[in-house]
């Protein structure tokens, strides 16, 4: 029996898909198993970072077919959806670390704060001495938690929250890619501390890479990310207005 099916070629292909809100959703998922194929072929290398090269293949395939930002978004928002419920589940394997957490609670308290006050003002202080704007410092300032928080901050306190994006995501490329370096350099074993340094500094995409190293890593990398997320969300209403100030 003949094929009720007649092959497409390729060109028919790419021109339906690009009218379509399916093209965001499907370059979206073959740029990062592509990149994830070539990061498992690199030994998890971390300068392989799956989402450092699929970012680079989006950027790169948009620019040169001329697709504008906002069609890609129309269908890659659907992956984007997912961020909320895979942010839920987080819970589970930090479930199952609870009695490491309630250990260590004095010093995950402490490096919380530290952690949360370093990663903004520093920010702030070298911004300035760069001689950025004071809306550019007022988006750098959260660049270290997730995306709709960052974005949120830095809209309420004078930011721009495009650019405060952009931040965001290339702070967790780099602590991602740069993370397991410094922590070896520093000596630093422990999976619950490497997790929760690298939650803390570099929000969703470093919990992603944590839980490529363990579980337990990925589970205090969650937990750093949520509590500084709120703490941050908490803090820098406050402190941002002094920042101004300061920045004349």
């Amino acid at each position: 029996m003949p094929s009720l099916i007649t092959p497409q070629p390729l060109s028919a292909i790419w021109v339906y898909l690009s009218a379509s809100p399916l093209m965001g959703l499907t370059v979206t998922l073959l740029a990062y198993q592509g990149a994830f194929w070539v990061y498992k072929r690199a030994g998890f290398h971390p300068l392989a970072n799956p989402v450092l090269l699929a970012v680079v293949t989006l950027v790169t395939l948009l620019t040169v077919t001329g697709v504008p930002y906002q069609r890609y978004f129309d269908g890659a928002q659907f992956v984007h959806f997912l961020l909320g419920p895979a942010t839920v589940a987080l819970a589970l394997p930090l479930h199952a670390q609870l009695k490491k957490v309630w250990s260590m609670i004095v010093p995950v308290l402490v490096a919380l704060v530290v952690g949360c006050l370093v990663a903004a003002l520093s920010a702030i202080v070298i911004g300035h001495l760069f001689g950025a704007s004071t809306a550019t410092l007022m988006s750098l300032a959260p660049k270290s938690v997730t995306m709709p928080i960052a974005m949120g901050i830095a809209e309420r306190n004078g930011g721009l929250p495009s650019l405060a994006a952009v931040l965001v995501m290339v702070t967790g490329i780099l602590g991602a890619v740069t993370a397991p370096y410094l922590f070896n350099a520093m000596g630093l074993k422990d999976p619950a501390v490497r997790g929760f340094a690298i939650g803390v500094a570099a929000h969703g995409i470093g919990t992603a890479r944590a839980f490529q190293s363990s579980e337990q890593a990925g589970a205090f990398s969650a937990l750093a990310m949520g509590l500084n997320g709120a703490l941050t969300a908490l803090l820098l209403p406050v402190i941002l207005p002094w920042v101004r100030v300061w920045t004349g």
